[in-house]
């Protein structure tokens, strides 16, 4: 097998949606074989390493022992206030089974759920506020956003072209935002949803942690404390039928239409649609969204192998500091912004913050900032990101040379 640096590969195939023949073949992830199998496929294809230590256990005793664990580390995260516990906490928890032989495979139907399911929340974000924030000040926020998409996009060009990571996987996984969706995404265009979320998630942990440094030390502003969890809220019945009613039917036609993560994008344009008009309430409580991102985490953490997180821990730095040079740039649009413009450097600084929309909101919500504005250039990174994300992977897939 020819080799080029440190990522061997075989070209299998011309380009397609997938981009397969783009793929590098690393441990565990092989694109010869993305053709025949379900997106992230969570069986074994790395030669056999030897039985783990949870190899013997019944297969009943592993999930239920997968599920405690989960439990125990999503709330030992949420304790300490970790962004994105609920979905870190499974994802880290199925990766110790992973990696000790559990042997376990989520089946596709309840992943298929949890992808609509996050479409719904991302859907229920997407108000008529933040449209006519957008409106008012659009040449800005569109500026803001392409500057930091075009340099994020950049950034994993140069992390695939030095092989730190395979193919567009690097794209993906450097894009600046909508963490979640990204990682569902790159699944339907053949990039390692492993890695997409190794890189994904770091960047939504550094953001928001240098979001709230910021706020607390630069700004001299405390009370960042995020409200605590609801998972049992009082719920509207009707809305919530009518929410898991429109978003079965909607998830179908994403399927059935083959479009590329069409099971999460479809549901999210249609609530949105008739969320904004007033037809439909989206109703989710936590406990339902803490199931959908459990089932994220455990599909992801599932997959890995001890390989491949030899292979995480080596790009690490590489990854590490390209977020830096994402957040320090969007330092420097907030400089301009508060310069240029006169827009409060507080406000300015959340507002062009790389990612973490939700930890960003909330020290946003807590401090004396123009919260529409910033959720308006969050929201609109997000969408454009959204929208963009699978031409920007195709046009440097074209171009990188493998």
């Amino acid at each position: 097998m020819a080799q080029t640096g440190r990522w061997p590969y075989t070209a299998t195939r011309p380009f397609n949606l997938r981009h397969a023949s783009l793929q590098r073949r690393i441990p565990g992830s092989d694109p010869a074989r993305r053709h025949d199998m379900t997106p992230m496929d969570t069986k074994n294809t790395e030669p056999a390493l030897g039985d783990g230590r949870l190899t013997a256990l019944p297969s009943a005793l592993k999930w239920i022992l997968l599920l405690l664990l989960s439990l125990l580390v999503a709330g030992a995260l949420e304790y300490v206030r970790f962004p994105a516990a609920l979905l870190l906490g499974p994802m880290i928890a199925a990766i110790v089974f992973a990696t000790n032989g559990a042997r376990l495979a989520l089946p596709r139907p309840p992943y298929i759920a949890a992808q609509a399911l996050v479409g719904c929340m991302i859907a229920e974000s997407l108000n008529g506020d933040i449209l006519r924030r957008f409106l008012e000040d659009w040449p800005l926020f569109i500026g803001a956003t392409l500057s930091v998409i075009a340099l994020s996009s950049l950034l994993g060009y140069i992390m695939a072209k030095r092989q730190v990571l395979p193919g567009t996987t690097a794209v993906w996984g450097s894009s600046a935002g909508a963490a979640s969706a990204m990682v569902l995404m790159a699944e339907a265009y053949g990039a390692d949803t492993r890695l997409v979320a190794f890189m994904q998630y770091l960047r939504v942990v550094c953001v928001a942690s240098a979001a709230a440094a910021m706020a607390a030390f630069v700004f001299n502003i405390a009370g960042a404390e995020p409200p605590p969890l609801v998972f049992f809220p009082d719920i509207d019945w009707q809305a919530l039928a009518l929410t898991l009613a429109v978003t079965a039917a909607s998830t179908a036609a994403g399927h059935y239409l083959k479009i590329p993560a069409g099971t999460m994008l479809v549901p999210m344009l249609v609530m949105a649609v008739l969320n904004s008009f007033g037809l439909v309430k989206i109703e989710l409580p936590l406990w339902l969204l803490a199931v959908a991102y459990a089932m994220v985490g455990w599909r992801i953490g599932l997959a890995f192998s001890r390989r491949l997180l030899l292979h995480a821990a080596k790009a690490a730095p590489q990854v590490a500091l390209s977020i830096l040079i994402l957040i320090s740039f969007g330092g420097c649009l907030a400089f301009l912004l508060w310069y240029l413009l006169g827009v409060d450097p507080l406000t300015a600084y959340l507002a062009t913050s790389p990612g973490g929309l939700d930890s960003v909101a909330i020290i946003a919500a807590t401090t004396h900032v123009d919260l529409p504005f910033v959720l308006a250039l969050q929201t609109a990174r997000f969408l454009m990101i959204l929208a963009l994300g699978p031409s920007i992977s195709k046009f440097i897939a074209n171009r990188i040379k493998i």
